[in-house]
């Protein structure tokens, strides 16, 4: 039997959890910067639930029915405080999500697409007219599933973090 897991907001007692969660996610990632070479890339997944502190921002994550935490992901429904590299800070009408991340113990039971559902219903919710993320080349798992869901990629959204190509993607929700 699968376990079941709920969708919603972390409490401020989860985040540092979280964090660690991220920093193993993306220490992890195959052809991925470790943290030696961005520290401070790691900085901010360790210290995940400091977006929360940003306005209209929220950190969702996947807890199962034993209450352990199998993702997280952080939502803006303001492009303003997403806080890429690149043009996505200035898109209208947009919301977005960035650092998703699945335990490795919960993988291949859909968490990565139940935080990403949870985030398009919150942007659908809002009246936005898109959906932006990124993604980078070792994220092809992730990747797939977005194009799955419908995101397009899109050039105009790409940037580089450092040494590291980061590749955006849009989902259309006006009709």
């Amino acid at each position: 039997m699968s376990q079941e897991y709920l969708i919603r907001d972390a409490n401020p007692n989860e985040f540092i959890k979280i964090g660690e969660l991220m920093v193993k996610v993306y220490s992890q990632l195959d052809g991925f910067p470790s943290q030696k070479e961005q520290p401070n890339y790691y900085k901010t997944l360790a210290n995940i639930g400091s977006f929360t502190e940003k306005p209209n921002t929220r950190l969702l994550i996947a807890v199962s029915e034993n209450d352990e935490i199998g993702g997280g992901v952080v939502y803006f429904s303001d492009m303003k405080y997403y806080g890429s590299g690149g043009t996505a800070p200035q898109e209208k009408n947009a919301s977005g999500f960035r650092l998703l991340a699945v335990a490795p113990t919960a993988r291949g039971k859909g968490i990565g697409k139940l935080l990403t559902e949870a985030c398009i219903e919150l942007a659908k919710d809002e009246k936005q007219r898109q959906v932006i993320i990124h993604s980078t080349k070792a994220m092809q798992i992730a990747w797939k599933m977005y194009e799955k869901l419908g995101f397009k990629r899109s050039k105009d959204l790409d940037f580089k973090q450092e040494e590291l190509s980061v590749y955006g993607f849009r989902l259309s929700l006006s009709s």
